[in-house]
This record gives C-alpha cells, structure tokens and sequence, in this order.
C-alpha cells in the first residue's frame, strides 16, 4: 500500500510539473474537457470503488484545496473527512490487546490435564507447585478451570474407585468363564467350556464334551484347580452367568479352594465383556471358516 501510494505521488508531481510549464488558455480548456468527460462517466459508470492509495491520495489533495474547490471531487466532502479521520484513527491506534491475563497455551493446559488424569489424588495447588517445579506458573483458579473444561472433576471424585479400575488392579486374581456352542459337520452340538484370565486376557484352561453334566463339571473344576498350582496363580475370583449347567456343586468346589464365585446379573452379557469378545472373536476369526468334524 505505501509503494503504490508513492508510485501515484510521484506521478501526480509530474503532471504537476508538465501543467505550470504549459499556458493558462490549455489547461482551461483541458479542464473544461476533463470536467464534461467525468460529468459522462458519471451518468452512465455505477458506484466507483476506491482502493487505499486512491483513498489517501484524494484524502491528501483535500488538504490542499479551498473548501469551496470540493465539488471537483467524484465523492462528498463528507466521505473526504471521513477518510482522513480513518487514517489519522490508523496512525496512532496501538494494536488492540485483551484486558486481563494472557491467555494460557495449549501446551500447558495439555500437562495441566496429563497431570490430573495420571495423578487423581493431587488437587488444584499440588498440581500449581509441580507445575512452578518445571517452571510453569500458573494459578489454582486457572488450573480448576482447565480441569472442568476438561470433564475431570476436583481431587477427591476424581480419586473415586470405578470398575475399570478395580480390574486393572485386581485383574491376575480373576477369572472369567463361559460356555459356547459349535455344530459339526454331522450336526452334533459341542459344548466349550473357556476360562479367562482378565489381567493379561490369556486362556487358562477350556475343555470340550458333548453332554456338560454334573459330573464332568466337577471334574472341569478339580482339572482347573490343579493347573492353576501348577503355574502358581492365585485366583480369588470367578465370574460366570447363570446357566444352568453351571451346578452348584461346582461353585461350592471352587468355594473350598477360597474362589469366590461371581454370577452375572439376569441377560446381562456386559456384565462377562471379556469372555464374550473372546468368543466372538473366535467365531469370526477361526470357527466360521472351518468345518467342525468331531470333538477332536
């Protein structure tokens, strides 16, 4: 915008110059001229559109011109003081700034809210003092504010124990069974019995029949039992529906060996989610494209 204000400066000086070499007789009448062509172009061009340079050049002419001199201009003497109020306005406006604090950057509202979730039982002034620790200062009421804007709520509900938790804490100690079914080629059905571990979502041990009686449940429980002395688990926990071929002699075996054992809620598969993802899973990514013979 400078440059070309300089550039139509330079050019107008020069014309200047070219009109006091030449007689007053020319240019009368080269005004005369000039004035009927843009009375023309004034009947028949729309709204003319100024750009900045033609502002601040008309804007500076003015200043020269006797008041009464006005009309030769293509606008109002109204929008001639109007423009030079802008750029007097423009010169000694300083670059408008926010009253208040500076706003806080995303990089520090991202370690406020890091902090708060990996650490749910450190208020707002123990998560200011370890943010002064790195240099970062900030207020308690600043810190509270991010953390609502966040969804995380003050130390204390923060800090409350969820489910999730609970089983990523207590997940080597439980396991989680079910049954699923599997037809083979002769259309006979195949009971799977599975046992989940939730800490590391290993199976530890699954047997297979045609008839999941009393009995052979029994056995399933001691066959359990037994593996898990040998890897030296200890489980406090066992989570399985309410099928009837669960008996409760099976529960009550598992009982004597300090496994408490958890029923699921009536229709209630969230209740066991990793057991039935697991045999989801099996079904789609192995079941599903084979043909089952027979047991084996």
């Amino acid at each position: 915008m400078l440059v070309s204000a300089l550039y139509l400066v330079v050019c107008r000086v020069l014309e200047l110059i070219v009109l006091v070499v030449r007689g007053d007789r020319a240019k009368d009448f080269e005004i005369l001229v000039l004035r009927h062509e843009l009375s023309i172009l004034r009947r028949q061009a729309g709204r003319p559109r100024f750009e900045a340079q033609d502002r601040l050049l008309l804007a500076a002419l003015s200043r020269m011109l006797p008041r009464r001199s006005w009309s030769a201009f293509s606008v109002q003497p109204e929008t001639l003081l109007q423009w030079h109020r802008r750029l007097v306005a423009r010169r000694w406006t300083y670059p408008h700034r926010r009253p208040g604090r500076p706003p806080i950057g995303p990089e520090v509202r991202e370690l406020v809210v890091r902090l708060a979730r990996e650490n749910p039982s450190w208020g707002y002034q123990r998560i200011v003092g370890e943010l002064h620790k790195l240099g970062v200062a900030v207020s308690g009421s600043s810190v509270r504010n991010i953390l609502v804007a966040a969804g995380l709520p003050p130390a204390p509900q923060r800090n409350r124990q969820c489910w999730r938790n609970f089983l990523r804490a207590h997940g080597e100690s439980i396991l989680a069974c079910d049954f699923f079914t599997v037809d083979t080629v002769w259309l006979r059905r195949l009971y799977v019995l599975v046992f989940i571990s939730i800490g590391n979502r290993r199976i530890q041990y699954f047997a297979i029949t045609s008839k999941p009686d009393t009995i052979w449940m029994l056995q399933q429980a001691r066959n359990l039992i037994m593996d898990l002395d040998d890897h030296e688990r200890p489980v406090r926990f066992l989570i399985h529906d309410r099928d009837a071929k669960f008996p409760r002699a099976f529960d009550a075996l598992l009982a004597s060996e300090t496994i408490k054992v958890i029923r699921t809620p009536v229709r209630a598969p969230n209740a066991n989610a990793h057991m039935e993802r697991w045999v989801g899973s099996v079904r789609r990514e192995c079941l599903d494209r084979l043909l089952i013979l027979g047991r084996r």
